[in-house]
């Protein structure tokens, strides 16, 4: 499997089981409705986990243009790929929210409010403010992605006292998406936590394009603060990875 496809895939499956679940969650008549915020950020942490596993061997298992591009200017991936890594996130992550849509197709007619159709697709701010907003999936973005640098490797020393590198290879999938479960516990609750700009967008062009009955505005004048805010923090965590000296 090429690295493009991983990433597909991968976050096809991300978005599929995340979105899947706002949708039991949210959706009328559904068996999982209104059965809360934690059941949403323990889901949304196994997609990660499920996703990450799928693309691990052929990718490495990005599944998100933050996560990309921090290690990108971090000088732990090489720069010409990042248009072929995010072009398979926002591919996959449409094609998920599309599965998502078939998934509960009854569902949507049964479902009066548009903003919870909406809100199965993308993320919004509990309290709009731009700036803050904004400053919100900042945050949360830097937490993920320098959490991942601390995650893919770090420094030891041995009984001599000899530092050696390690690498914790596949299992560092469960750490990441268990920082994915605090990030949406503790600090998920202004925005929604997007911290991925590909499981926004994507999902959001699917609600735009999809013939959903009553599904009003995909809210087009948010949608760039969880694009821009999640690659903003990426970048701080790069540079800041870079100005410690890569631990």
């Amino acid at each position: 499997m090429s690295p493009f496809i991983g990433e597909l895939i991968g976050t096809m499956i991300l978005v599929l089981l995340g979105d899947g679940v706002v949708a039991g969650v949210l959706l009328s008549k559904s068996k999982a409705e209104n059965s809360g915020w934690i059941v949403i950020a323990v889901a949304w942490a196994m997609a990660v986990f499920v996703g990450a596993f799928i693309s691990a061997a052929a990718s490495g298992a990005h599944l998100n243009p933050a996560v990309t591009i921090g290690l990108a200017v971090a000088g732990s991936f090489d720069w010409s790929l990042v248009p072929i890594y995010i072009s398979a996130q926002m591919i996959g992550a449409f094609i998920g929210a599309i599965l998502v849509w078939l998934h509960y197709f009854p569902h949507w007619a049964a479902t009066k409010d548009p903003g919870l159709k909406l809100a199965v697709f993308s993320t919004g701010p509990a309290i709009p403010n731009r700036l803050w907003n904004l400053v919100s999936e900042i945050i949360g973005t830097f937490v993920l992605v320098f959490g991942i640098f601390a995650i893919k490797g770090f420094t030891m020393q041995d009984a001599s006292g000899a530092a050696f590198n390690v690498n914790l290879g596949a299992l560092g999938i469960i750490p990441v998406a268990l920082l994915v479960l605090v990030i949406g516990l503790s600090l998920g609750g202004t925005t929604g936590y997007a911290i991925n700009p590909a499981r926004d967008l994507g999902p959001r062009i699917a609600h735009a394009i999809l013939p959903i009955p009553g599904k009003g505005s995909s809210d087009w004048g948010y949608a760039w603060i969880p694009v821009v805010g999640p690659i903003i923090g990426a970048v701080i965590a790069g540079l800041l990875y870079i100005a410690l000296g890569r631990f």
